[in-house]
């Protein structure tokens, strides 16, 4: 993507650059985990029992534990070592839990929901077709990033068009007591539709209404629902919307004394802090009825635009 620097009414093209040594996009990532993708660090190079070393390993906000691989050169296949990290961790989870403890991450982990994240200036077919050519296999959602340096020093970061990768089950199967092999479930997998059973007509129809404005903002805003909440993301979480029975309540990923709302919606979750809270961000507010809607959808939007 080009990007410009307006100065009055003078237009400047930004130019692409490469960064200078292959370690300098860990480090940036590393050093600003928490700012670029709302995760928090833990690990640098982990080792693994198998001799493989993980590039950086983090919890979300959410609890998921996150391994996140970085394609520094054309060949590098980030996505299966990505996977092959992920299947060793889940046979490790113990190791994860002491690391948390020892950083004193007040976070519960959240095993059904682990997070694999790839970062690369470019992918190849190869990494795109995954899909297609393994989809007989065991879907798992994989995440690829990608980024971009620029003069000026800007960073441009943007999710690569994916829906799921599927990868081979060999070796991740489990025997059945009749010998039979059963593929193990990396990931437990949540729809809307779970999120909307048992729900109040009012409210379904209060959030079919959000959903379309949300969705309507960016055709790469991607919609995924959790086990506590339904999340819409660019690159990271800027909206994460609770459904309850009579209402919304939706988690704004917008640092305390950052948004501006002059009706007063939204809780800042940071004065006094709240403990254990669902969703990224230091805001909250709540959405009972259609005529609150489009004030609350200014609030999502201002998140939008500071996480997009």
């Amino acid at each position: 993507m080009a990007l410009f620097k307006i100065n009055g009414v003078a237009v400047k093209k930004l130019t692409a650059k490469d960064l200078d040594l292959e370690r300098n996009l860990q480090e940036l990532f590393e050093a600003n985990l928490e700012e670029i993708l709302s995760i928090v660090f833990l690990a640098r190079e982990y080792s693994t029992s198998f001799g493989g070393r993980i590039d950086t390993l983090g919890i979300d906000k959410n609890g998921s534990p996150c391994i996140i691989e970085y394609k520094k050169n054309q060949n590098d296949n980030v996505i299966n070592q990505g996977l092959s990290y992920l299947r060793w961790l889940l046979d490790h989870k113990a190791n994860f839990e002491i690391l948390c403890r020892n950083k004193k991450i007040d976070i519960e982990i959240d095993w059904d929901s682990p997070r694999v994240i790839c970062i690369a200036e470019t992918y190849n077919k190869f990494d795109l077709d995954t899909a297609d050519i393994l989809q007989q296999h065991q879907a798992i959602n994989v995440e690829l990033l990608r980024y971009r340096i620029y003069d000026e020093n800007i960073l441009y970061l943007e999710p690569e068009n994916y829906q799921k990768v599927k990868i081979s089950t060999s070796g991740i199967v489990k025997k059945t007591k009749q010998g039979k092999e059963k593929p193990e479930r990396l990931q437990k997998t949540y729809s809307v539709e779970d999120h909307l059973a048992d729900i109040s007509k009012g409210t379904v129809a209060l959030f079919q209404n959000l959903r379309e404005k949300i969705l309507s903002l960016d055709q790469n805003i991607t919609e995924e629902a959790k086990a506590k909440y339904i999340a819409y993301k660019t690159s990271t979480n800027f909206a994460d919307v609770v459904v309850k029975q009579y209402g919304l309540k939706i988690f704004l990923n917008v640092k305390s004394g950052q948004l501006k709302d002059p009706k007063n919606l939204a809780r800042d979750l940071a004065k006094p802090k709240a403990i254990g809270h669902w969703g990224n961000g230091d805001y909250e507010v709540k959405l009972e009825s259609e005529k609150e809607l489009d004030a609350v959808f200014e609030l999502i939007k201002q998140s939008y635009d500071l996480n997009k």
